[in-house]
């Protein structure tokens, strides 16, 4: 079982920067590949980014690109979302999730076996 936490939303005018981090409990987090997913209210979930296990390849929803930068620190369990230029259409709950290293980083929610509980993003105007 891997557990994943999230932490570092709030609330920020459009514009800000923030960081999140998401702490896993797991060992051997380098046998995951990561990523964020959000979910803005009455609307579905999304894929936001993701990274191999090795750090060395990143993927990026259109929506975010160029403004928001994942990275990873195995040696501290830990992956983080640093979000620039935030709009207030990034407004959402931010989830963290896993998926074991031999799978393909994808969009797809089905290909993440771990989520986190996730933390609450909002970027007023």
């Amino acid at each position: 079982q891997v557990q994943l936490l999230e932490s570092g939303g709030g609330l920020v005018q459009a514009g800000d920067s923030l960081r999140l981090s998401c702490a896993a409990s797991q060992r051997s987090f380098s046998a995951y590949n990561m990523g964020w997913f959000r979910q803005a209210s009455g609307k579905e979930r999304e894929f936001v980014a993701g990274i191999t296990w090795s750090g060395r390849a990143t993927y990026y929803a259109d929506s975010v690109k160029g403004r928001f930068t994942i990275s990873r620190d195995n040696a501290k369990n830990t992956v983080f979302l640093q979000m620039n230029s935030l709009k207030p259409g990034d407004t959402a709950t931010y989830f963290c999730v896993a998926a074991p290293a031999d799978t393909v980083v994808t969009s797809n929610i089905w290909n993440y076996n771990y989520w986190g509980q996730g933390t609450q993003v909002t970027v007023s105007s």
